[in-house]
């Protein structure tokens, strides 16, 4: 979404060419939906490159300027396309950092790299809830080698762009970096929920990512019994790919309902939607999905940030397994106060996370990062 919606910022001045890294393989029916908007210069596959040799793999362990850090990398006939292609441009716009990274070259001319995700805030929340000591201590190892490939990117690009100010301050790059926030569309018609009885709590996301996987575990574990005891018929449902399938909770109280084409009249039925990730990095786009369906939010503040919220103002913030249940069954107990901070959180969404409201922050991206080209 953010990637489309980029696209169709740029487009307020430009013709952007879209060059797809990394696919499997695109259906026939998404090329010709992504044609109807823009031009698609080519789909580069990659392929995997393992680390072998002890020189190896201790440079991708602790080289700042080793680029292939993931173990895939795009093609060397792909690259060389890609390198004579952007001579006929003014800007290249690389969606998340791990895409510039599948190619060799180290420093890209009048570039933006959005990074939506900062690799290393991502690995730092791992080694605070890995259940194993050496889950966390790998994450800690980890979080060290991607800041130090993070302190280099001022040198292989022109200009970066990351999610929130948190993400700013924390990539700690001495080089220019804009704040792009993460937003939603705006609906056609202001939403009208209808919350059904008994109550149902909901979950919107991509259950196979491991921080959704492992946030509704958590809220599954150590919050839903209190939630089950306290409120009689209540129902946890789950939206999103891979929540119909195996990793979906054994329990009879919990519907996995898979892809959704649409989920509105779904949300619509809710009592509030949840955000119990504790793991993570970037910002979560299911808080301004949420707002922008006047549906009340209960979140972790790893969840919310990066979003100018204050609990009970726009939602509900809980990090403690008692304080979560406690800020849900509220909810619950006294929807007319539910509705009155959705109603809350809507207006701030309208004004503050509509892909409309911010899109001037890609187009001053842009403008600064050919102003440093120009000198």
């Amino acid at each position: 979404m953010r990637a489309l919606h980029v696209g169709r910022a740029l487009q307020a001045f430009c013709r952007p060419t879209l060059v797809v890294v990394g696919a499997d393989a695109v259906d026939r029916e998404s090329i010709l939906r992504t044609e109807a908007e823009f031009d698609v210069g080519r789909v580069i596959p990659v392929v995997p490159t393992p680390a072998t040799g002890f020189r190896a793999r201790a440079r991708r362990a602790f080289d700042p300027e080793f680029i292939n850090i993931h173990g895939l990398a795009a093609r060397s006939v792909d690259e060389a396309w890609l390198l004579g292609f952007q001579g006929g441009f003014d800007l290249i716009w690389f969606f998340k950092l791990r895409t510039a990274n599948l190619f060799s070259n180290a420093r890209w001319i009048r570039s933006v790299v959005d990074i939506d995700d900062v690799p290393s805030r991502m690995e730092a929340t791992l080694a605070r809830t890995a259940p194993s000591l050496g889950g966390r201590c790998r994450a800690r190892f980890r979080t060290l080698q991607l800041r130090q490939h993070e302190r280099n990117l001022s040198r292989r690009f022109t200009v970066m762009s990351v999610c929130s100010e948190e993400d700013r301050v924390g990539l700690g790059s001495s080089g220019p970096v804009h704040v792009v926030p993460n937003g939603f569309p705006l609906p056609a018609v202001a939403p009208s929920p209808l919350p059904v009885s008994p109550p149902r709590i909901g979950f919107v996301g991509l259950y196979s990512y491991l921080p959704n996987h492992e946030g509704v575990r958590w809220f599954v574990d150590n919050c839903w019994p209190a939630i089950q005891r306290e409120v009689p018929g209540v129902r946890l449902r789950l939206v999103g790919e891979g929540s119909d399938g195996t990793l979906k909770p054994n329990n009879s109280a919990i519907d996995g309902l898979g892809w959704v084409d649409d989920p509105s009249v779904e949300i619509a039925s809710w009592s509030h939607m949840i955000v119990p990730l504790r793991v993570g990095a970037g910002t979560r786009v299911k808080i301004p999905d949420a707002f922008s369906r006047k549906c009340p939010v209960v979140s972790t503040t790893l969840g919310a940030l990066g979003y100018d919220v204050a609990d009970g103002r726009e939602l509900r913030l809980a990090d403690t397994p008692s304080a979560f249940s406690a800020a849900c069954l509220a909810l619950i107990h006294d929807p007319v106060g539910a509705s009155a901070m959705a109603e809350r959180a809507y207006q701030a969404f309208v004004s503050k996370w509509t892909w409309e409201s911010i899109a001037p922050r890609v187009w001053e991206t842009v403008e600064d990062c050919l102003r440093r080209s120009d000198a």
